[in-house]
Parts: structure tokens; sequence; C-alpha cells
């Protein structure tokens, strides 16, 4: 699984130079739009799992205590979610920089990858970390009315989509 993780993200790192030079564009530029690996989509919703918690407290049935308890730990999660983005976006750039020549360094390539895959890695394992720290804070009960609201929720974030002509 790993090696075809890898083998797949090398591809990328290689096409994207060879696709952005053809189209006289900036490598980043092809970049931007495209969520950062395959599982940062799933990433972002735990985030949103556990915000959407906090604002239907109600609804799920959370008491004070227990909004008390996921609160800190929903802000934590978004702060380590915005210096994951950060740090991400940094060793993108830095193997960017290092596929800028024509005859890069394949080690140094392979070291940026390893660096990207390690910080989605760790930042991965900090969420779940966290989502199981937050439902533990709840009940069996709760957890089941959070998932029966997940989906109405998800649905109102969809942006609208355009009409066809």
């Amino acid at each position: 699984m790993k090696k075809l993780l890898l083998s797949s993200l090398l591809a990328l790192v290689f096409a994207v130079p060879a696709h952005s030079q053809m189209m006289d564009r900036p490598m980043m530029q092809h970049m931007e739009g495209h969520e950062h690996g395959m599982a940062m989509g799933s990433m972002d919703r735990m985030g949103t799992m556990m915000g959407m918690c906090i604002k239907n407290a109600d609804k799920i049935g959370l008491s004070e205590d227990q909004i008390k308890k996921i609160t800190p730990i929903h802000r934590e999660m978004e702060r380590s979610h915005v210096r994951f983005k950060a740090e991400l976006k940094i060793a993108e750039m830095d193997l960017m920089e290092v596929m800028e020549v024509k005859d890069f360094d394949l080690e140094k390539a392979k070291a940026a990858v390893k660096k990207i895959e390690d910080l989605k890695t760790v930042h991965h394992q900090e969420m779940l970390k966290s989502m199981k720290d937050v439902r533990t804070i709840m009940t069996e009960e709760q957890f089941q009315k959070m998932k029966k609201l997940m989906p109405m929720m998800m649905e109102e974030k969809k942006p609208l989509k355009k009409m066809k002509k």
C-alpha cells in the first residue's frame, strides 16, 4: 500500500512539471484546487463533524459539561489543521524547488516526498485521536443522533451546482 501511494505521488510529481511546461503555467497553479492527497477531504470532515456537534448540541443532547470538554478538543484540532496545511504547503514548495532543474537530485526529491507523506500521516493520526476523544465524551445515543444528523448537515454545506443551459 505504501509503495503504491509513493508510486502514485511520484507519478504526480513527475506529471505536473511536464504538464505545466506544456501549458506554460507554474507548477503550483496546477496543484491549486486539488486537495492534498486522497484522504484530506475526509480529514476536513472530521473537524467539521466536531464543529457541527457543538453547533447542534441541543439536537444531539450534549450537556454543558460535554460541550465544555469537546470545545477545547475542537479548537486544538482546528489549530493543528491550520499548522498542518502551512507545513504541507512549505514541504510541497520545497519539492517543487528540488524539481525545478532538468537534472534534479532524485534522492532529494524522494526525501521531500517522504516528508510530505510523514506530515500527512502524523496529522491524520492526530485527527483520529481527537475524534476518539470526542466520541468517548458522547453517549452511544448521542453518537447515533450525531450520525443521523451528519448527512443532512453535509448536504447544507455543499455548494449549489450551476444550472445547465
